[in-house]
């Protein structure tokens, strides 16, 4: 099959349909969805997941496609609207007939869309960081689950900052407040009392941080202070630049955010956030060949494509988990030699794959990926300056233990329909 000739693939909008115009006359396209937020506050986030999925379909075709068919993404932009995510993925699955879909960051957003995937027996690959406490046969999770990135941060901050007291500052949704439930039955079980431990939330978009700041300063004064943030979308912007207008620093009271990647950085003022931190399981900087190529291509590409910031771009967890999560479903489909659902399901658990930051591991029964962790500590630059790694691939917990203390947990949710 020739796939040397292809028209330029366009970066498109809402209800756009992205793909090639020569592939092969007689192969029928393979639609996939890609339902992020393209403008709204979690634009600031979800516009690279489109673009790195983008790209991975890109490679896709540029090495013959997927089961010798073209892929073509329907591209839709559900505008940071909850209950939006719910319409678009109708329209994704029952109008355009896609095979799979790549979206969602927020857990309101997923949760939104979540009982149409499952009312259609379709496939979500879910690319980002959340609470748990999920686990339903239409989704594939490949970013963390709690044990995957919070506990191993409070750990860190006890351990390696200092940290005795902690204030729980997050945006009012699903994934703040449970994840502030795993992070305060963490803290209780080492032995932080909750006289030590402060929760608070603002809504999305909120803008004036300055009382809720000054709370932070008192409540740092008598050191021994951490932030835990899961602040989400533009907050953080200024979240941040309050935090250092009072002159708190990373040595008065270092946060460690949940939610805070190379991405967000780039529409920040970095040199007051130097020494901060954040976890995640991915950072543009690991320094391996691999993942040196993998931004290289992704700057490449956004500059090709005359995207906003071109060379300038970045990569960061969220980019690389919704990269792989669609060559993860490429595999799958290969293996099994079909698109069904039901099939592709059965060929991704147990899967063993490179990704751009190192080898990674679907889990065999649960949705998630095994995953490395990693605290990072934020650099002038703009990237982060890995401080802890962790020993291997960690197994992922679709259910926290440390909420299911009797060891029972829901059944999975969705799948094929009886």
């Amino acid at each position: 099959m020739k796939t040397s000739v292809y028209r330029k693939i366009k970066v498109g909008f809402a209800g756009a349909l992205i793909g090639l115009s020569c592939f092969a006359s007689a192969a029928e396209p393979i639609k996939v969805g890609v339902l992020h937020s393209l403008s709204g506050t979690m634009a600031i986030s979800e516009t690279s997941l489109r673009d790195v999925v983008l790209m991975a379909i890109e490679e896709l075709n540029a090495a013959g496609g997927v089961l010798g068919r073209p892929v073509v993404a329907v591209v839709v932009d559900p505008a940071s609207d909850w209950p939006l995510f719910a319409e678009k993925a109708k329209e994704l699955i029952a109008k355009e007939k896609v095979a799979v879909t790549f979206g969602c960051w927020t857990s309101v957003s997923r949760k939104s869309c979540l009982p149409v995937f499952e009312e259609y027996n379709a496939l979500l690959f879910y690319p980002v960081q959340y609470e748990g406490e999920e686990q339903s046969l239409n989704v594939f999770y490949t970013g963390a689950s709690p044990n995957q990135q919070l506990v191993p941060a409070a750990a860190y901050a006890i351990k390696e900052l200092g940290a005795k007291k902690f204030y729980l500052l997050g945006t009012d949704y699903v994934f703040p407040r449970t994840a502030n439930k795993v992070l305060k039955a963490y803290l209780q079980s080492v032995g932080i009392p909750d006289s030590s431990i402060v929760e608070e939330y603002t809504p999305f978009h909120h803008q004036d941080y300055q009382s809720i700041v000054g709370k932070i300063k008192a409540f740092a004064a008598t050191g021994d202070a951490c932030v835990l943030s899961t602040i989400n979308g533009d907050s953080n912007v200024p979240f941040y630049k309050e935090f250092a207008n009072v002159g708190l620093t990373s040595d008065d009271c270092p946060i460690v955010a949940f939610s805070v990647a190379e991405d967000e950085l780039r529409a920040m003022e970095v040199p007051p956030l130097v020494g901060h931190l954040a976890s995640w399981n991915y950072y543009q900087s690991i320094n391996t060949p691999e993942n040196r190529a993998f931004v290289k291509s992704f700057k490449k590409y956004c500059m090709k494509n005359n995207l906003p910031g071109g060379v300038k771009r970045v990569t960061d967890d969220p980019i690389e988990a919704a990269y792989f999560g669609v060559k993860v479903w490429a595999a799958a489909c290969k293996k099994a030699g079909t698109t069904d659902v039901d099939a592709v399901r059965k060929e991704v658990y147990g899967l063993e794959f490179d990704a751009p930051g190192g080898a990674k591991k679907m889990h065999a029964t649960n949705q998630h990926t095994y995953k490395p962790v990693y605290i990072g500590e934020i650099k002038r630059d703009g990237q982060f300056k890995i401080v802890h790694r962790s020993d291997g691939l960690v197994e992922p917990d679709s259910y926290s233990k440390l909420l299911h203390a009797d060891g029972s947990f829901p059944a999975p949710t969705g799948g094929p329909k009886k």
